[in-house]
Order: C-alpha cells, then structure tokens, then sequence
C-alpha cells in the first residue's frame, strides 16, 4: 500500500539551523532517501517552495483565475512530501520515524486510497 509521509514547516524554522547544521540535516536526509529508494520503498520525495512562491487556480464558468497565495491560516506549510510503497502501516510507521525531520518535527502519515488508471511508477 502507498502512503504519503508529510512535513511543515516555515522559514523561520529553516532559519533555526546554522549554515553547518542545515547542511547536515540536507546530507541526513540524502541519506535517507538513497537508503530507502534502494529498498523500493520509497517512490519519491519532493520538497515545496516557499508558500510565497505559491500560487491559486480557480476556475469559473470556463474561466481560470490565478492569485497568489494561498494565503494560510497557519504558522507552517507543506514542506516536503514523501511517496512510500510499503506492505504494512507498521513499516511506514517506521520510515516516517527513520525520517531525519521527524528529529524537529511531527510527520504525518497519509495512506493513499486512490490511485488514478494509469499512474504506472
């Protein structure tokens, strides 16, 4: 079964690690990402840019709007994102945990219910 393994996070987190230790972290995390791309556990990891750089689509009668934003309510956003193929909740438990970030913050665990026709990885 896929999940999805999530972090937040915001600038002023970024900009709680030093130079040193940010690209610690950025090596932790390679790390963790050639480790677990070789089991074939992991499809894929993404990282989003600041919520700033984001932008909103809506779509009436026909017509696309595009605004900035969004413009959120909460302290922290969506940071990175992980694609997990694993047999059992219990081993995705144990990825997010092995996830280097989870040191500093909460990972969440989504499991993917739908995949759309097609979407051969």
């Amino acid at each position: 079964m896929k999940y999805m393994l999530i972090i937040y996070g915001n600038q002023e987190l970024w900009d709680s690690f030093s130079a040193e230790e940010f690209q610690s972290a950025i090596a932790e995390q390679d790390a963790f990402n050639r480790r677990f791309k070789e089991t074939g556990e992991l499809l894929g990891a993404y990282g989003t840019a600041d919520a700033a750089q984001a932008k909103t689509v809506r779509v009436r009668e026909g017509v696309a709007a595009v605004s900035d934003g969004p413009y959120l309510e909460t302290k922290e956003y969506l940071a990175s994102w992980y694609l997990i193929d694993v047999e059992t909740e219990q081993r995705a438990l144990e990825i997010a945990a092995a996830l280097p970030f989870a040191a500093h913050n909460a990972v969440e665990v989504w499991p993917v219910l739908h995949e759309a026709p097609g979407n051969a990885m």
